[in-house]
């Protein structure tokens, strides 16, 4: 497929790119590698009939078709289909290719198609991934603030792995300046509401390749579902399932009598030039910017010729307004400004976060709290909408009585509490600038959970209401303790305050949102460490070892009898009880307690 800028090759019948050159020049992928592996779909699955847990198919085109051959536009189509005695994904895939006249670059998107009565699955990873070339592309950016020239594969390979096989502390690297660096490939991960373009240029800024996302309606567990991006190889992804900060809730389970249907994209690849001699990166990265811009207000795109992708004319739209009533500080509804607000599938607050199957829609509210949710496709779906700052949601009050004292901001991260340097052994991790080497990922570094200990040696925690500051005193994670040996320990931390005049015959409340639980098991006690409420084994995100600041959010409204208060000193006892290793951890998002209303 060529157009005159940018010409891809495709491997026949099976769908790989083994080739794509920009305005004549050589190939930008890494064609050291096999065919099969330069740009390809590809996902990762669970057959519970298996012995093996995850199985790799990089959905091999068994036929092909073009759709459309003209002088406007090219669209070639590779599919595949589950058979009965075939050890490949149930799934039937048609993987889709289209160069446009005049278009710097080419889209690709799939449609995934389960029928009744094919096998139970489990689908864990769908992705779009492309491995440059590496003589030629040795500077990545995610965005504004995070870019930069980067290490090599084969510096990870000369590395010293650390916790886990994506983490690689670099030892003896090509560029003396990443000596004593970490690289891991979830420093690069972004909220999908941010993940919208990224990718990499060459080391003179001459030519940019990068992956565009137009509309993220297609993509999996709502705005703040943090993903793959970029990172070493060189590599370019675009990740539409994954269970990646959030654990098996986001993995899709089919049963045997499930039929189900998804398009996933269109995505752009767009390639763009600076032939200038500045060798200024961000000529490129300022261009891709522009183009994703372009791309969005396109969307829907016109020229997918798939039946199964809803045009413009069979959407709808949604529109509104929404008000808030916090009764303790207005006697009236207000308007909501900067509110999320987002179509999902029906289901009680929150489920949105689990969502996985069908498609999203969100948007933020204007400063009278307006909002309109366009380009809808046909289908059953709730309203969702919650206020960062406010705790609960649209479908969910959570303000039971005033409030006495908090720790933190309600807004679903645990961004806003104390996150300390990375060991000295391990260099902290920088970008092209000092600009944009911003407090804002603080929390992208590598082995923070250990530093818990560090700072906390002998005792944990105990932050005091009125005198402590949860920006210094609370740290951002409440992990286990390192014991040595291979043992670990769960760890309690205390809040102290003062009550005056506590109403024995009623009930108070302790609002606990949590941002992130990896394997956690969170108790609360009450001037004791008997446990008034505990939780069973919850989470599965992973955040702190992947240097996320939350992962899916959890809420819990605990019933505090006042006859366990006294009047003058108290101390309510948070414990994470679970502790088989470094990353059983809880971030919370916001504490509260409230007193009755009466």
């Amino acid at each position: 497929m060529s157009n005159g800028i940018v010409s891809i090759t495709l491997k026949v019948p099976v769908g790989t790119i083994t080739d794509i050159r920009y305005g004549g020049g050589e190939n930008l992928l890494d064609d050291e590698l096999g065919e099969e592996e330069r740009g390809r779909w590809n996902v990762v699955w669970n057959n519970p009939d298996a012995e093996k847990a995850r199985i790799f198919d990089t959905l091999s085109g068994t036929d092909y078709e073009i759709i459309m051959q003209n002088e406007n536009q090219v669209e070639v189509s590779f599919t595949s289909e589950w058979s009965y005695g075939s050890n490949r994904v149930p799934l039937k895939v048609d993987k889709r290719f289209v160069m446009l006249r005049g278009s710097s670059g080419f889209y690709s998107y799939a449609v995934f198609e389960k029928s009744k009565d094919w096998p139970a699955f489990t689908l864990q990873v769908a992705r779009m991934e492309f491995k440059l070339n590496k003589n030629k592309f040795q500077y990545m950016a995610i965005s504004d603030e995070r870019q930069r020239f980067m290490p090599t594969a084969e510096d990870r390979l000369t590395g010293q792995q650390l916790d886990y096989p994506e983490a690689v502390l670099l030892t003896n690297p090509s560029n003396p300046a990443f000596d004593g660096e970490v690289d891991d490939k979830y420093f690069y991960s972004s909220e999908t509401k941010d993940n919208k373009v990224h990718g990499w240029a060459t080391r003179d800024a001459e030519i940019g390749f990068w992956m565009i996302t137009p509309s993220n309606e297609f993509k999996t567990g709502g705005p703040f579902k943090q993903e793959l991006s970029s990172h070493v190889g060189p590599t370019v992804l675009s990740v539409f399932i994954s269970p990646h900060y959030s654990g098996k809730k986001l993995a899709l389970d089919f049963d045997s009598e499930e039929s189900w249907k998804k398009v996933l994209g269109p995505v752009f690849i767009y390639l763009n030039s600076d032939f200038t001699g500045t060798a200024d990166h961000s000529n490129l990265w300022n261009d891709a910017k522009i183009m994703m811009k372009t791309e969005e207000a396109e969307w829907p795109y016109s020229f997918p010729l798939s039946s199964d992708f809803v045009k413009s004319e069979s959407r709808g739209a949604i529109s509104g307004r929404l008000l808030i009533h916090d009764w303790a500080v207005h006697d009236y509804p207000v308007p909501a400004p900067s509110a999320y607000v987002g179509l999902a599938a029906a289901g009680i607050a929150e489920t949105w976060q689990h969502e996985n199957k069908g498609f999203q829609y969100w948007t933020q509210t204007d400063s009278s709290g307006s909002f309109v949710l366009e380009n809808v496709v046909p289908g059953s779906y709730n309203l969702y909408a919650f206020v960062p700052g406010i705790l609960g949601d649209y479908k969910h009050s959570s303000e039971t009585g005033f409030t006495l004292w908090e720790i933190g901001v309600p807004d679903r991260s645990a961004a806003e509490f104390f996150i300390p340097n990375p060991h000295p052994k391990y260099k902290i991790h920088q970008y092209a600038s000092a600009k944009r080497n911003s407090s804002n990922h603080r929390f992208r570094q590598y082995g923070l959970w250990s530093r818990y200990a560090a700072l906390y040696p002998e005792r944990d925690l105990v932050f005091r209401i009125g005198k402590d500051d949860y920006t210094k005193d609370w740290f951002f994670a409440q992990v286990t303790r390192d014991m040595g040996n291979g043992a670990f320990q769960g760890t309690t931390w205390s809040i102290v305050f003062d009550l005056q005049n506590v109403k024995a015959d009623s009930k108070y409340t302790l609002q606990v949102a949590i941002a992130s639980a990896n394997g956690a098991i969170f108790q609360v006690g009450v001037n004791s460490n008997t446990p008034l409420f505990s939780t069973g084994v919850m989470g599965r995100d992973n955040a702190v070892a992947r240097h996320g600041i939350h992962g899916l959010y959890h809420f819990f409204s605990i019933g505090i009898p006042g006859s366990l208060l006294v009047d003058g000193e108290n101390t309510i006892f948070l414990t994470q009880a679970n502790a088989h290793g470094p990353f059983n951890e809880i971030m919370y998002d916001y504490v509260r307690l409230e007193t009755p209303l009466f």
